[in-house]
């Protein structure tokens, strides 16, 4: 029977691969196995997480980024979802007190657990070691004694006898209960590529494999003591971001593009627009040969280059978006959407595909990261998402390079401690085209919408 309490709980690592995220998934399984309604969320920018998340849930997961959202706003997204659910499970970015730069503080788990009010469990390995697993859990204490690490969970631990050695001298030498271990499992594993996981909507999920798994952490976690400790006696201040003009987009249809090729897309963004009036109506630029009716389009992140040739040889689809471009229809393009809007993409092995053409340039894919992390870009220019002067805070994250005659819209910057790490310039528009490889999420300031509902509503 569902809980009448709120639980909520940020499930950090000591370090990135310490089996967060399957964790995640499977404790996503126990609990819902147990009538409680889950809510899953996840620390940062990460698409491909949250993906999992809801591919294993049913329910989608939210992200929670103080960089790219203002606190009000987070603790507003935050709060919503959780008012329509008994339990959220928090799923942690990197390790504990890893952020934005060395500021432990600063966009890290422990910044937004200490944030929302809400206790942390701490993932450790238990592979290869006996009672330095205590030194490490004591580090990770006192390294902010004001953070409530309120259990530890046991990783990669299948003999109980090997279990039972790491309990005690954690709970002896670190006084905090240990909430039980995770075995391993061969048949429980999360693929990855370039970009990290492989997308949940690319592959065929057992949904019964993660049952299962489940199902056996309810017998190797105390689950009870984890709801007990998880208890939240107040949901933190915030409110949800208001849209400043909802008559602008009352009636509008927007063509969302999601396939295999484009899938990143916030989901608390599509909520908005949609609260706001805006009708989404998805489309396959892979499988479907022409847009459908709509007054603006999204081409969100994805793998474009993986789908190359298909994009390609989907010529009727590239001229339909031509049509649509040529007619003002205003059309945004991030990331993987605007490798696809550029009139051609050179994969990896260096063979060139045609694409859409609506932007003059050619996007070409490297073996290394061009460009990663957070940054603010401030426009130069009008555009469809800032006017002159205005920024937009986002996250950039991709292989390839778009190299172009088209003027850039944006002055970028990245800084890190306070010191400028990377100045750049990005983001292309022609007509009412707008490509760039920030990610943004629009519950920032929603009125950074306005200029692309109006070149919207321009139409109707």
């Amino acid at each position: 029977m569902a809980s009448t309490h709120k639980h909520a709980f940020v499930l950090a690592g000591t370090s990135s691969g310490c089996g967060k995220t399957t964790l995640t998934l499977g404790l996503l399984c126990a609990l819902a196995g147990r009538g409680l309604k889950v809510q899953p969320c996840k620390v940062g920018p990460d698409y491909l997480d949250t993906g999992w998340h809801q591919a294993v849930s049913g329910v989608s997961s939210c992200n929670l980024d103080s960089f790219m959202l203002p606190e009000p706003a987070l603790n507003g997204l935050f709060s919503h979802h959780l008012r329509q659910a008994d339990i959220s499970v928090i799923e942690g970015v990197m390790g504990l007190y890893d952020g934005y730069g060395s500021d432990p503080h600063y966009c890290s788990s422990a910044a937004l657990a200490r944030q929302l009010g809400c206790p942390v469990i701490l993932v450790v390995d238990g592979k290869a070691v006996s009672t330095s697993i205590a030194a490490t859990v004591l580090g990770f204490q006192q390294f902010d004694p004001a953070l409530n690490i309120a259990g530890v969970i046991v990783n990669r631990v299948n003999s109980d006898g090997h279990y039972q050695l790491l309990k005690h001298a954690i709970e002896h030498y670190c006084r905090v209960p240990v909430l039980g271990r995770v075995p391993v499992m061969d048949d429980v594993a999360l693929p990855s590529r370039h970009l990290g996981l492989v997308g949940a909507g690319e592959q065929t999920i057992c949904l019964e494999t993660w049952r299962k798994f489940g199902q056996l952490l309810t017998q190797t976690l105390d689950i009870d003591r984890l709801l007990a400790l998880s208890t939240l006696d107040q949901l933190p201040p915030g409110a949800l971001p208001a849209f400043p003009h909802p008559q602008l987009a009352e009636g509008l249809t927007l063509a969302l593009a999601r396939d295999e090729a484009f899938s990143f897309y916030y989901p608390d963004c599509l909520d908005l627009l949609a609260r706001a009036g805006v009708r989404l109506v998805p489309f396959s630029p892979l499988h479907d040969n022409q847009l459908p009716a709509c007054d603006m389009v999204w081409f969100g992140g994805g793998y474009p280059e993986l789908h190359a040739r298909a994009l390609s040889a989907n010529q009727r689809m590239r001229q339909s978006v031509q049509a649509a471009h040529q007619r003002r229809i205003p059309i945004y393009g991030e990331c993987g959407g605007l490798m696809y809007l550029g009139q051609q993409l050179i994969t990896s092995e260096g063979e060139p595909f045609a694409m859409a053409g609506v932007l003059e340039g050619v996007s070409q894919m490297g073996a290394r990261l061009t460009r990663f992390g957070y940054c603010e870009a401030t426009a130069r220019h009008d555009t469809l998402l800032a006017k002159a002067g205005e920024s937009l805070r986002g996250h950039e994250f991709h292989y390839s390079d778009f190299t172009t005659p088209l003027s850039p819209q944006f002055d970028c910057l990245k800084t890190r401690d306070g010191a400028v790490q990377r100045r750049w310039q990005g983001g292309w528009q022609s007509g009412a085209t707008l490509g760039s490889y920030l990610h943004l999420h629009f519950a920032r300031r929603p009125a950074m919408l306005t200029g692309w509902l109006r070149a919207a509503r321009s139409h109707l």
